[in-house]
């Protein structure tokens, strides 16, 4: 009698799924997943051996019992080491003294994915000179190994055809003839996002009950195929909608021929090669259609498989993809990732890596159901993007290989955080050179990206806005005016804007901190000026309800205060009569002056540069450093002003900021990293050479280290953070957010999970630790499903602030 192998057992129906049959489903979309880069058996290979310890006498003792006995359990969930098995056979294949070099390398790579898929990759060596992937692959003793091994070759694969497949896998990486650091780094990563989510995706089916999709099995050309069509369909709509604005009658003018002029040279500028090129077209160009029509017109022309928008805010998000939505008449197959919903370490078992342990239960629905990027366009924001390529959880590099063959459109690229600026050209630098990507860098204030140590690898002659100058000064529509002498206070600056409030009408007020904005809004609430308030403590739908009725008044034009923080500068599409902005740097100051007289409704208004007495700057050096800067660059132009052509908003003196900005912050740009007094960049991409690790391993065991490889992968990964302090998601109880909760509390199927949490990012918002800490002493945050997702209590959600610390909210206007 043939014996069935248990890889995994549905909860609901006690259904199995072998292990044979879920090696080659996950080998076979793994093959797909890696063909992108030219890489199919590499990435096939980690997908045929990723769970051969399944095969062993205590996997099988333990998912038998588990599944169908639990009473009699003496397993803990996570006990069994199913994931080093595979790694350890293919090491100890292709790694000693008679293999080649390619060999040794791809035994690292494939090696290091296999044994870290439920985790994050092994450090090749740590900070403590000791290896983590050699002890896994090399020294820990597996007692049932043999007899794993043994069965693995009698039930799914012979020793010949693995060797044969093994070849094949070697000779597709001598293709990549650099083996640079961050090639091997970016490399490594891309074999194990391919290897995640063919996994994920071979189980989901499973708890489905699908069989393979045809379209999987045809390869990336088929994904193209599926995708063209929709391309084709849009370009056309987005054609149809210019050409109308075209023929409106209030379409006509200087401003809006150079809107046309523009779109008309993305469009003509889409059939060069792909590259990684700018587009500095002044706000209100028409920057988001402009770069649409590149964007699709180029993946038609060189067959990309998708468009990904990346934002700093979900703000923007929230905005563009309703305007690209509405004009190619679309909803399924635009996705919006604003935030994960589930934070992924409560998917994890105590236990350590070996997550999976074969039982799909709701908490592994939950892990199923995540997005995984392949949608035909996506809007996302720079958060995900960077935590695709560094931050730990498997969730996050699940998404990377659907990163290639793609055209991705930076908007207000500007907000790349200072300590993230060198990972963030090396990732650039990977897809343009790797990965088959078209990057177009949008913003009116392009930073100078190409002139830091880790460079960006621009193309040459990439900027699609010919003379720059001239459309500069044909856009300007505002006068800086300094007021930065005597610093303000609060009290000053209310009594200030009730003064004038009526001559200047529709007023902006962009302050550095949370704290003080609270605080004016509190001011001004006294006065009988009408005033709203925006944060990011509210969430993406409260935010959007109150831009909503800031729109109708500025439509009826009655005279009324918005005070915000910076998060309202990048994108947002609102035309205020006045701005005040606290002093930051110049590129934060050219973003707010884009929200005065946006549209050119009047010929120039002011925007007023003031400096706060109030602002507690000591944790944010960024705006501090920048806000110094910038008051040197306009302490220049006061004395010299057609040095920068008459306007400090002009390319010229951004490419000064940027310049002095960058130098100023220059030990930043590689992110370091204080506990193990190390930067990010040499952590993961040092030469062996040069990294400090292994010359202390020589000295510490008096050996050569005995790997190619010498990336501390795990320990950058537990290190990363784009924003400096961890946030942690809450749902908060703002219109439908409770009845999701509700829902999620009992929902069964995951195309149905997939598309609430979706649903749910538009009622998240994400605290500080400290902020935190404070709800969870006041119990106002509510665990559901084991804690893998958390929601606030009303009283602590106000309609004005949003989440309110105090425990004061109200939410009276909430109808069910």
């Amino acid at each position: 009698m043939t014996v069935v192998y248990i890889a995994h057992v549905r909860e609901y129906d006690k259904a199995i799924q072998s292990v044979r049959d879920h090696l080659i489903g996950v080998c076979h979309l793994a093959e797909r997943y890696g063909e992108k880069l030219g890489l199919r058996s590499v990435a096939g290979l980690a997908g045929l051996l990723h769970d051969l310890g399944k095969y062993s006498d205590s996997f099988q003792s333990y998912i038998q019992t588990a599944a169908f006995h639990p009473e009699d359990s003496n397993y803990r969930r996570g006990e069994v080491d199913h994931s080093t098995a595979g790694g350890k056979l293919l090491f100890s294949l292709l790694h000693h003294e008679e293999t080649s070099f390619h060999e040794k390398l791809l035994a690292e790579i494939v090696s290091n994915a296999i044994i870290s898929h439920h985790s994050n990759l092994q450090d090749y060596i740590s900070p403590n000179m000791d290896s983590d992937f050699l002890r896994r692959v090399r020294d820990k003793e597996l007692p049932e190994y043999e007899q794993a091994v043994e069965r693995f070759f009698e039930d799914t694969i012979s020793r010949e055809e693995l060797s044969d497949y093994i070849s094949a896998a070697v000779d597709e990486l001598r293709q990549y003839t650099a083996y640079s650091p961050e090639q091997c780094f970016f490399l490594s990563k891309f074999i194990f996002s391919c290897l995640i989510d063919a996994d994920r995706t071979d189980t989901r089916r499973f708890e489905e009950q699908r069989e393979a999709e045809g379209k999987d099995e045809e390869g990336s050309s088929h994904e193209y195929t599926q995708q063209t069509f929709l391309f084709e369909r849009y370009y056309h709509r987005l054609l149809d909608h210019l050409a109308a604005l075209k023929d409106n009658n209030q379409a006509k003018g200087t401003i809006n021929e150079l809107r046309a002029q523009m779109s008309d040279a993305c469009d003509e500028f889409a059939s060069k090669p792909s590259g990684i090129y700018t587009l500095s077209i002044p706000t209100g160009g028409g920057k988001t259609f402009a770069s649409l029509r590149y964007a699709l017109k180029h993946a038609l022309e060189f067959k990309k498989h998708r468009i990904i928008y990346v934002v700093p805010y979900t703000t923007i998000i929230e905005q563009n993809a309703q305007e690209v939505r509405q004009i190619l008449a679309d909803d399924e197959h635009i996705l919006e990732h604003h935030s994960n919903i589930i934070e992924d370490n409560t998917l994890h078992i105590e236990q350590g890596d070996e997550a999976d342990d074969g039982l799909i239960t709701q908490r592994e629905r939950l892990k199923l159901a995540r997005d995984n990027w392949d949608s035909p366009i996506i809007f996302t924001t720079l958060v995900q993007f960077l935590n695709v390529f560094y931050a730990k959880g498997n969730r996050n590099t699940r998404r990377l290989h659907n990163l290639s063959h793609s055209v991705i459109i930076f908007d207000e690229v500007q907000k790349v955080p200072v300590h993230c600026i060198s990972l963030f050209n090396e990732a650039l630098n990977f897809l343009k050179q790797t990965a088959h990507c078209s990057i177009l860098l949008c913003t009116a204030t392009q930073p100078t990206l190409e002139r830091v140590k880790h460079s960006l690898l621009k193309d040459r002659d990439g900027e699609i806005v010919s003379d720059l100058e001239f459309v500069s000064k044909a856009f300007k529509r505002v006068e800086l005016v300094d007021r930065i002498d005597k610093p303000m206070t609060n009290e000053q600056l209310a009594a200030w804007i009730q003064t004038e409030i009526e001559e200047w009408g529709s007023t902006l007020v962009i302050l550095n901190t949370k704290k003080v904005v609270k605080d004016l809004y509190l001011l001004l609430k006294e006065t009988s000026i009408p005033v709203y308030h925006l944060s990011t403590s509210m969430c993406a739908s409260h935010r959007k309800d109150q831009l909503k009725e800031i729109r109708e008044m500025l439509n009826r034009k009655i005279p009324f205060v918005c005070v915000t923080t910076q998060l309202i500068e990048a994108g947002v599409d609102v035309s205020f009569r006045c701005v005040i902005r606290s002093l930051a740097g110049l590129d934060s100051i050219a973003q707010a002056a884009g929200r005065c007289n946006r549209h050119g409704e009047e010929l120039s208004r002011n925007v007023y540069i003031i400096r706060h007495a109030e602002e507690k700057l000591k944790s944010l050096k960024e705006i501090e450093i920048g806000g110094s800067i910038s008051a040197s660059l306009i302490g220049i132009f006061n004395k010299k002003a057609e040095r920068y052509g008459g306007s400090l908003l002009f390319q010229r003196a951004m490419e000064d900021y940027f310049t002095h900005f960058y130098r100023k912050m220059e030990s930043s740009l590689n992110y370091y990293v204080p506990e193990v007094n190390n930067e990010m960049t040499k952590l993961l991409m040092s030469h062996p050479k040069e990294n400090s690790y292994i010359n202390h391993y020589y000295r510490k065991t008096g050996k050569p280290f005995p790997l190619c490889l010498c990336g501390s992968y795990r320990t950058a990964a537990e290190h990363f953070q784009v924003i400096d302090e961890p946030t942690t998601s809450v749902i908060v109880p703002y219109h439908r957010g409770r009845e999701i909760i509700a829902q999620l509390n009992s929902i069964e199927w995951i195309e149905d999970l997939n598309q609430l949490l979706k649903e749910a990012q538009h009622y998240i918002v994400n605290l500080y630790p400290q902020e935190w800490r404070i709800l969870r002493q006041e119990g106002a945050i509510v665990e559901h499903l084991d804690g893998m997702i958390y929601e606030l209590r009303e009283n602590w959600y106000s309609k004005e602030y949003g989440v309110d610390l105090m425990g004061e909210g109200e939410l009276e206007f909430i109808s069910w």
